[in-house]
């Protein structure tokens, strides 16, 4: 199980430039991330999707946020996200953490 708190601090400096994280919040760059976990890749509303982040038909759960936050481009190509991913194993999983806490 993963920091959360270690996880917000590491959404604030590599997320939240793109990525907003409160209940109802603006998409920017990228979608609002509020409810991240246990969501379909690729549908939340009002955002515009790839469409292989559309056609990709996850779910997010800790495996699979664990392998795109590693390699964004490998394990969805296509995608925009220009975030080139997080060597470190723990710093995912705190990352995760608090991503599971966004509900």
């Amino acid at each position: 199980m993963g920091d959360a708190e270690n996880g917000k601090s590491l959404f604030m400096k590599m997320c939240a430039m793109c990525h907003t994280s409160n209940k109802d919040g603006k998409h920017r760059v990228g979608p609002n991330l509020f409810g991240i976990v246990g969501k379909k890749c690729g549908t939340s509303p009002g955002f515009t999707y790839t469409d292989s982040m559309k056609n990709k038909g996850i779910v997010w759960d800790e495996k699979n946020l664990n392998e795109y936050l590693e390699f964004p481009k490998q394990f969805i190509p296509g995608t925009r996200m220009v975030f080139t991913g997080i060597k470190k194993p723990k710093d995912r999983q705190d990352l995760i953490a608090y991503l599971t806490t966004l509900k």
